[in-house]
């Protein structure tokens, strides 16, 4: 659990913060006076506000993100909710845990929203775009860093990594490069790698090294943080937390995330009958999107981030 602000949190105002799809997910989780609500990538905290203006004093968040810098902003600013609010630095994929700990057995709101913060991606832990170490952890406890992966693991298992997660058309090229650069001395930074990867791609392709080196650090933080094996996993168990008539609602923002949460839906809403091991005993659901909602154009225009989000929503009838 991240206790308070860092220094240079307390010292500078709250960084920038757009809440993806805000008044999409108020609408569609339907909140009410009195709700429990679990945000299980509170960030900064912007979705979190939002939701506690509406559950009123009789309601209760628990906040739940990997990331100690990401949770000490989020307290900052909740905290004019400090008594409604429960902020637990771990991965979603504990919730059930989590919310034993707390001693809630049910919840009423589920919130997942699967992207990184303006905050993560300017910072060099996550990025690029600001030279930094070959990190991409989400939680500093775990061991496996980016700079291992890229140091350490065969070349045809980086390939493969670079075609999964990144789905980058130059993953062999880069994956070679890395593997030779490496036999000189270690890639120890993301300036490194930006070298190897712009170095890897035909002259055609040169001029848009940015979209290639973006892919190849959205695959290593995919890698490293075990991303879409964790989203497998809270949408198993996600579902059967929720009271009846209670709202699971996911943000994604690349092809893998939003294929998970359009095929995890699609098993829970089966027709009656059909076989299901996805659904937990006794219960039944339908979906509240039945096609995944975009952010409207006024929203890509002031936040060009939102461009790739989806959002879906899903309810439990019983």
């Amino acid at each position: 659990m991240a206790e308070g602000l860092t220094i240079s949190a307390r010292r500078n105002a709250l960084p920038e913060h757009q809440p993806v799809l805000l008044r999409e997910v108020v609408r569609l989780l339907a909140l009410q006076p009195g709700d429990l609500v679990v945000d299980g990538t509170v960030g900064l905290g912007g979705h979190a506000l939002a939701c506690l203006e509406r559950i009123g004093s009789g309601g209760f968040l628990v906040g739940v993100d990997r990331d100690p810098e990401s949770l000490s902003w989020a307290r900052h600013r909740l905290r004019g909710y400090a008594a409604q609010v429960a902020l637990v630095q771990e991965s979603f994929v504990h919730l059930p845990e989590i919310l034993r700990h707390w001693g809630i057995k049910r919840v009423d709101r589920i919130l997942l929203d699967l992207g990184l913060s303006l905050f993560q991606i300017t910072s060099p832990r996550f990025s690029y775009q600001t030279p930094g170490p070959l990190d991409f952890r989400l939680d500093p406890r775990q061991e496996l860093t980016a700079a291992e992966v890229v140091n350490t693991w065969p070349e045809e298992q980086l390939r493969d990594i670079l075609r999964r997660y990144g789905e980058e058309r130059w993953a062999r090229r880069i994956a070679r490069n890395i593997v030779q650069q490496r036999q000189r001395r270690p890639l120890d930074t993301t300036a490194e790698l930006v070298e190897v990867v712009r170095g890897s791609l035909p002259p055609s392709a040169r001029p848009r090294w940015r979209s290639a080196m973006s892919r190849v650090c959205q695959a290593l933080r995919i890698l490293v943080n075990d991303e879409i094996g964790a989203l497998e996993q809270v949408l198993r168990t996600a579902p059967g937390l929720l009271s009846p008539g209670g709202r699971l609602a996911v943000i994604s923002f690349h092809s893998l995330e939003a294929r998970c949460v359009k095929r995890q839906f699609a098993a829970l809403t089966k027709p009656a009958g059909e076989p299901n091991a996805s659904v937990p005993p006794g219960s039944q659901y339908r979906l509240v999107t039945r096609k995944a909602v975009r952010p409207s154009r006024e929203e890509m225009v002031r936040n060009r981030r939102a461009r790739s989000a989806t959002l879906r929503v899903l309810e439990r009838m019983e």
